[in-house]
């Protein structure tokens, strides 16, 4: 390959010659840019050939650019030239044309019949009844606390799920909270904590991570006097403590120093411009009794506002005994949020995304059945969060055994998101997942809020078509028996058809 690109370039370098020589050198004045271009590429090649950080440049010296070039727009080449309707990763083409759609407010219908196969036994549907109903609530709405808590919250079943300033840029928080302002509905902060943009009015709940974001002294432990200060602002309808999440559970957040601005270590109390990881556990309790002690001095601080705590099941003895310590105290959180291992993160670690925690689905029919089991179901609200973008995906959770449901990145879509997978980079192209001034400018407030706002509202209005299809007029009325699973359906007709093969062999 170096002979042959020589061989290339000495061609060239000879042929352009020739042409300005035939041409007295001056009417061919294109040469010399050619010649430039030429000895630029030459001394490239040289450069590549004797460097001795990349092999690939090194046995294929300029060639061997084309390869990285072509890497580093493999997610959009995948995106727009190779993945299908439904294959998409993590999520299809036809599941974010529908948030998008549903933002713009235009036609969400589907053309033709589903793409999917149906046919298949992870395939989940919902089981109609023929006397369908009409709801007529304008928003289905669920009360937030328990006996003690002297502040409830009355909740949409759908809101904007934890995502911190830092990951997502200004604007984008900004859109969201003013989107959430006009529908309505909560505002997760996030563990970094209470930004400027957080405060256009909208709802908040105001995430508690093992960093103290907000609430932290100097040594980065939790301090009692900031978190009261805060905890009594208006914005602030519900806090929740997060334990671990989703996509990276135990592992504690992420936030990469070229987003770490001045504003936003100015708001977290870090230094910026350093990678901030957040500790794997809390320093304030390392048990079931702390852990709902903590609860308590939360809920004392707050002056009665709603507690939970926000978690990814792993071992499921260790949820059972915080819900041993809850009975043996009588102290409760207000509501518990489950976190699948699908969710998603602005980043983390491959081998915990990929291969860490319970899916949502098991975790929260075992998070249900252990509340139950312990006579706690009745005081406290479940809260799914991971990839409930869809009216089904919500109505699916909920008669599952949640209350309401939280999503992340359903509403960066409606902000405008294209799943770039850049969010760890600070280039996101959108203006959504960065703090470049730049490409944050691009997300035009005013705009993405109301998108914000109609995702919200055609979603609500989606879920309200399905629930009424079931014959029920409101969610807490759903149960699993709603649902049925391919798995039963392939089971039916293994029934049906007869081993006409496989009984001779016995």
């Amino acid at each position: 390959m170096r002979k042959l690109s020589l061989v290339g370039l000495g061609v060239l370098f000879l042929s352009t010659l020739f042409f300005m020589w035939l041409n007295d050198f001056g009417s061919f004045r294109i040469g010399y840019l050619i010649l430039v271009v030429i000895f630029l590429i030459g001394c490239l090649g040289v450069y590549d050939a004797f460097q001795k950080k990349h092999a690939i440049l090194r046995n294929f010296p300029v060639v061997g650019h084309f390869r990285y070039f072509l890497e580093s727009i493999s997610p959009e080449i995948q995106q727009y030239f190779i993945e299908s309707n439904t294959s998409g990763r993590p999520f299809s083409r036809n599941l974010r044309a529908l948030v998008y759609r549903r933002a713009k407010n235009v036609n969400d219908t589907h053309p033709f019949g589903t793409q999917r196969d149906i046919n298949m036994e992870d395939y989940v549907a919902l089981r109609h009844s023929i006397y369908a109903k009409n709801p007529d609530e304008k928003d289905i709405r669920v009360v937030v606390g328990g006996p003690k808590c002297k502040q409830p919250y009355s909740a949409s079943i759908f809101n904007i799920s934890a995502m911190s300033f830092g990951s997502l840029s200004g604007n984008a928080v900004l859109a969201l909270n003013q989107g959430a302002k006009k529908g309505n509905f909560f505002h997760n902060t996030g563990e970094g904590g209470i930004s400027p943009h957080h405060l256009a009015g909208g709802d908040l709940c105001w995430q508690i991570g093992t960093g103290y974001f907000g609430c932290r002294n100097e040594q980065g432990f939790f301090d009692d006097e900031k978190f009261k200060e805060k905890a009594a602002w208006p914005q602030v309808k519900m806090i929740e403590i997060k334990i671990s999440q989703g996509a990276k559970p135990g592992h504690g957040g992420v936030l990469p120093g070229v987003k770490n601005t001045l504003e936003i270590a100015g708001i977290r109390g870090v230094v910026p411009g350093t990678t901030i990881l957040s500790p794997p556990a809390h320093s304030a309790f390392s048990n079931p009794d702390q852990l709902v002690q903590f609860v308590q001095r939360l809920r004392d601080l707050s002056g009665g506002k709603p507690i939970g705590f926000k978690l990814c099941i792993g071992k499921t003895e260790e949820f059972e005994d915080v819900c041993k310590a809850m009975v043996a105290v009588d102290i409760l959180p207000d509501f518990i949020t489950i976190d699948g291992a699908e969710g998603g993160t602005g980043a983390a670690p491959l081998e915990f995304s990929d291969s860490v925690g319970l899916p949502l689905e098991p975790a929260l029919i075992f998070a249900r059945l252990t509340l139950v089991k312990y006579n706690l179901k009745d005081r406290i609200k479940l809260i799914a969060s991971g990839k409930a973008i869809s009216g089904f995906a919500i109505l699916k959770n909920l008669a599952l055994g949640a209350d309401m449901c939280n999503s992340a990145r359903g509403f960066m879509f409606s902000l405008g998101c294209i799943q770039a997978l850049r969010c760890n980079t600070n280039a996101c192209p959108t203006g959504v997942a960065t703090q470049d001034k730049h490409l944050e400018k691009g997300l035009v407030v005013t705009d993405k809020s109301e998108r914000v706002y109609n995702f919200h509202k055609n979603t609500v209005h989606a879920v309200k078509e399905l629930l009424g299809a079931t014959g029920h007029t409101h969610t807490s009325e759903l149960t699993v028996l709603d649902l049925v699973r391919g798995d039963e359906m392939v089971d039916f007709a293994n029934r049906y058809f007869p081993d006409s093969v496989t009984h001779h062999l016995e």
